[in-house]
């Protein structure tokens, strides 16, 4: 059994970055999980990473209601570019036959669906596809040439750059997005590539950090994320909040292998830990109960939080995990709400593929407010469960490979 200490808890400011951006976690859509570096037009029309793809997938987040619900960022990832800069300028070049008619027209048509352009770039000397030309001695000049396409958002991979590399050129490029004048949030592979990352330095030029491996679609690659989470969440926490965020990589919601209820859980858990909510699915095959799911906007507000406090994993018994986050409203008295995940990870007991039985009293989660707290089933906000006080028990009963979310909204008078 462990119990991790609670002092998270405990309302906090946050200094931003600079760049005023991302005060709440990203929210959009990226290929690269779902669609890989599919580049072969000819053979795979629907699928390769090309303007069409783009243009589809704009279109189908306004259409469907994606972004009404807060996804707004359009990310094009790997694979985008020309094998080699312009001759004379020297600028990066999108591939001629699958971005036909350039990352400016391109990212205008975004813009005038009301969404936010974003693209991929390398801070080393290629990207990690090995399909473009990396940053490397070029930083001013990529970075004006992104503002000067209406880039929103860059994501800076750390592929073909060492160590020292990183440490300069991270914070060297970040300094030149913003001698553009052009607002660009931006996302830093760093840490991932870091034998032991500075994340003090890291969040001082950063938006968002990836820490962990990319995502796949499998419920064992969601939770051996979580497990590197909480492994490592004292010192995630510690520097994440308002402008700066932890990112656990994309939602693989609505593609071949997670199931609904492990589709439950790395939706809730993202949201517990305040992660960005960057999809990567084909929107027009997503199942309407997995589009439900991507635009409960109840869970949507549990990750969006404005107090920005990322949550934890406070609990594990057996199979049995909880994940615990601060969030609004508070009391008269500044006691905040929680939002509270509980995951069966299955595999215990006479029973390992059966749903279990959890109970727990809610001080020993650190609820400690002695009005207590309103409880609310975030998958059915029609699911009032009344009131519960710190010493009461509390019961859920949860799938395996799955979870409940709940929010405890504390009782706002003394």
């Amino acid at each position: 059994m462990l119990l991790a200490p609670l002092l998270i808890f405990s309302c906090r400011i946050v200094n931003g970055l600079d760049n005023g951006l991302a005060l709440v976690p990203p929210m959009g859509w990226m290929p690269f999980e779902r669609f890989r570096c599919i580049t072969d037009c000819v053979r795979f029309p629907r699928d390769c990473i090309s303007e069409s793809l783009i243009r589809r997938t704009a279109d189908l987040l306004v259409s469907e209601g994606y972004a009404d619900a807060g996804y707004q960022y359009l990310i094009i990832d790997d694979c985008w570019m020309e094998a080699s800069r312009d001759d004379a300028t020297h600028e990066l070049k999108s591939s001629f036959d699958r971005f036909p008619g350039g990352m400016r027209v391109l990212g205008d048509f975004i813009h005038s669906l009301g969404l936010k352009f974003g693209l991929y770039h390398d801070v080393g000397e290629r990207t990690c596809m090995f399909r473009g030309p990396g940053a490397a001695r070029h930083f001013e000049l990529d970075a004006q040439t992104f503002a000067n396409w209406g880039v929103d958002y860059v994501k800076m991979d750390g592929c073909y750059a060492s160590e020292k590399e990183m440490d300069r050129g991270y914070p060297a490029f970040g300094r030149a997005m913003n001698r553009t004048g052009r607002p660009m949030v931006y996302s830093c592979s760093w840490p991932f590539y870091k034998s032991k990352p500075d994340f003090s330095l890291i969040a001082m030029h950063c938006n968002l950090w990836r820490f962990a491996l990319d995502v796949e679609d499998s419920f064992g690659s969601v939770t051996n994320i979580m497990s590197l989470y909480s492994s490592k969440q004292n010192i995630l926490t510690e520097h994440a909040g308002t402008g700066r965020w932890n990112d656990p990589d994309m939602l693989v919601l609505g593609n071949f292998r997670l199931s609904y209820d492990a589709s439950r859980l790395q939706l809730a858990i993202w949201a517990v830990i305040a992660a960005p909510l960057i999809m990567t699915n084909d929107l027009e095959t997503v199942r309407p109960e997995i589009k439900k799911l991507l635009q409960n906007r109840d869970i949507i507000a549990i990750d969006q939080d404005p107090l920005g406090v990322p949550g934890k994993m406070v609990l594990a018994v057996q199979n049995i995990q909880v994940w615990v986050r601060s969030v609004t409203p508070l009391s008269n008295f500044g006691t905040n709400s929680f939002a509270v995940a509980f995951v069966n990870n299955g595999g215990f007991g006479p029973c390992p593929l059966c749903p279990q039985t959890f109970q727990v009293t809610l001080q020993r989660l650190g609820l400690n407010s002695r009005m207590g707290y309103y409880v609310i089933d975030l998958f059915n906000s029609t699911d009032n469960l009344g009131l519960f006080k710190p010493k009461d028990m509390f019961t859920t009963r949860i799938n395996p490979e799955g979870v409940t979310f709940y929010k405890f909204e504390v009782v706002p008078f003394y």
